[in-house]
């Protein structure tokens, strides 16, 4: 049965790219004009009754570069073929010595352009439509500011919240607080830290406390509080110690052992009745010293206006007593200090109003945006915390891998691991490398600086070799590696503190010594050397290659070539000098008299 004819013409294959083409438009929405539903159209989040708060920090490159360009009002065109090579065997990514002191000048030069936007002035009688054009006005000009600094004088900033409704938050949550509590990363608080930020507070009212809360500072040794405790009180800045983490910890112990203890003292109540009436003397003696110990080691104390930080650990019961008494002038709310909570993402603030809270009131993330709204949680009677949204302020930074290692940008979505590793490289030792992981770093090849850090392929395929992550041609995986060395770096694994101006950093920062004996003439096997070997020449390489004993040879189409005048294996010289065709030495075996009984054959032909 034949296959039956198309009587349309093949009109109906037009039909169907037609429909092909514009199915995906039915059924979509118009607005007021008739016109396609767009973006410019849709609900921006201005308004407090729809809030469109998603974090925007980080943009793709196409989108920031658009971006900028549209802040900075200039045009643009593409560059083709700007291609730029950068070795893997080099430490990609990281700044010369020399780089490094240039950026730090810049730093210092502009440091006062590094601004958070201010809240434009407004009244009562100002319409909403009047205050919001006002607000959104204010906050392109202080993006266009930022954008025109990174583009004249190519400064590396943090990726700073881009979304008015964010700064709107911390904006209502500065204004209703008596005290403003800066939550900073005890490894490296100078980067958390924002100066301007405190330069806002006193602007809104000279009553209002800043505080510098340093979480995350069981990190440090005493003697490395006590240094940052005095940088801050030169600032007249109050600062306080904290760890968020190891006091939640100890209230779940106690919350565990609660039921032994509540048995105990069940057990004794009598005894400790009975003692307390026989010893009423000495009890109070005891409490005597013990308000006297008190006033020893008082955490914080004012003489004219000057600030006095204590570089004591503080527990949960004592920051809120801290609270409590820090702010003694008039308050924006009658009988209750209200403590402003601000912070990046990943600095601890949620895990500190959980910790403060003894129950778990915020939700914990490391992405920006997850809190979306100022939160307003009382303590007690009189203290009343009032939690804004993790913002990330724009910071000078050297490197995209310094905001990488300092969790401002999230690991799991970074694109190239080999900077922030080659930076973690520089900053912890080899022998601790060594140590933590039980590996054995390559090391130096001859001519190159013996003291050198390892670079970043070294290391990431000699733990990836170690931990058995390999890909599928048998080649360590180091992406994933990578994954790991730097998440071990952002949790205090692979512990790196910063040290405040005017302290030497190898002073401040001390490493352990090798814990791990290794011999200086350890051999890999040679599985484990194959596979962590770089792609670098030694001179072993070469030298193999110059003083080869092999010579040049002629060469032809599928057949080995063999040195002019150099006979093949187990060929007699006499037959190798016969010919001059070597493959035809080799399979002689296979023509023998090939030749001669053609000869009879064609020759008995010719005498028939």
């Amino acid at each position: 049965m034949g296959k039956k004819k198309n009587n349309s013409g093949g009109s109906s294959l037009g039909r169907a790219l037609i429909k092909d083409r514009f199915a995906n438009n039915r059924g979509r929405k118009m607005v007021s004009d008739n016109s396609m539903l767009h973006t410019t159209e849709l609900n921006d989040g201005y308004e407090w009754g729809r809030l469109n708060l998603q974090s925007v920090t980080e943009e793709s490159s196409f989108q920031e570069f658009l971006s900028t360009a549209e802040l900075a009002g200039t045009e643009f065109q593409a560059e083709k073929l700007n291609i730029k090579f950068v070795n893997p065997q080099s430490n990609v990514g990281l700044l010369t010595d020399d780089e490094f002191e240039q950026v730090n000048e810049a730093h210092n030069k502009f440091r006062e352009n590094l601004k958070i936007p201010r809240r434009p002035p407004w009244s009562t009688d100002m319409s909403p439509d009047e205050l919001d054009r006002n607000e959104k006005e204010s906050f392109l000009n202080w993006r266009r500011t930022l954008a025109k600094l990174q583009e004249d004088q190519g400064l590396l900033l943090t990726p700073y919240e881009k979304n008015l409704e964010f700064w709107r938050q911390l904006w209502r949550v500065v204004e209703r607080s008596d005290v403003v509590v800066q939550i900073v990363d005890a490894r490296n608080p100078l980067l958390f830290r924002c100066e301007d930020l405190e330069k806002y507070v006193r602007e809104v009212s000279p009553n209002k406390i800043n505080l510098v809360l340093i979480n995350k500072a069981d990190f440090l040794t005493s003697n490395q509080r006590h240094h940052w405790a005095e940088y801050f009180q030169s600032l007249n800045l109050r600062a306080v110690f904290f760890s968020a983490l190891e006091q939640t910890e100890k209230t779940q112990l106690e919350v565990i052992n609660e039921s032994e203890v509540v048995k105990d003292l069940k057990g004794n109540i009598a005894k400790l009745e009975r003692s307390v009436e026989e010893n009423a003397e000495a009890l109070e003696d005891l409490l005597q010293k013990i308000e006297t110990l008190i006033g020893d080691t008082t955490l914080r104390e004012e003489v004219d206006d000057l600030v006095v930080n204590s570089s004591q650990l503080l527990t949960r019961e004592e920051l809120i007593e801290l609270f409590r008494t820090v702010h003694m002038g008039p308050k924006v709310t009658e009988g209750t200090t209200t403590i402003g909570l601000v912070g990046y993402p990943n600095v601890g603030k949620s895990s500190t109003i959980n910790c403060l809270m003894s129950a778990k009131k915020v939700s914990v993330s490391a992405t920006p945006g997850k809190t979306k709204h100022f939160q307003t949680l009382f303590l007690d009677k009189e203290i009343l915390l009032c939690d804004c949204p993790g913002l990330v302020m724009p910071s000078f930074v050297f490197t995209k891998a310094e905001m990488i290692l300092n969790g401002i940008l999230p690991i799991d979505q970074m694109r190239d691991h080999v900077p922030p590793v080659n930076l973690v490289s520089k900053l912890v030792p080899r022998h601790v490398l060594e140590d933590k992981y039980g590996i054995l770093l390559p090391k130096p090849l001859e001519g190159e600086d013996p003291d050198r850090p390892p670079i970043a392929e070294e290391l990431l395929n000699a733990y990836a070799y170690n931990r058995g992550f390999m890909t599928a041609n048998g080649q360590p995986d180091n992406s994933r590696a990578a994954r790991y060395v730097l998440k071990d770096f952002m949790n205090g694994k692979l512990l790196y503190c910063h040290a405040p101006p005017g302290i030497p950093q190898e002073i401040y920062h001390t490493w352990p010594e090798r814990q791990k004996v290794s011999s200086e003439n350890r051999v890999l096997p040679p599985r484990e050397a194959r596979a962590i070997r770089t792609l670098k020449v030694t001179t072993d390489d070469i030298d193999k290659s110059f003083f080869s004993e092999e010579s040049q040879v002629a060469h032809s189409k599928g057949v080995a070539g063999k040195a002019a005048g150099v006979p093949a294996q187990g060929v007699p010289q006499d037959v190798a000098n016969a010919t001059a065709k070597p493959w035809k030495v080799a399979n002689k075996h296979k023509n023998k008299k090939k030749k001669e009984k053609l000869r009879r054959v064609y020759a008995h032909l010719d005498q028939h």
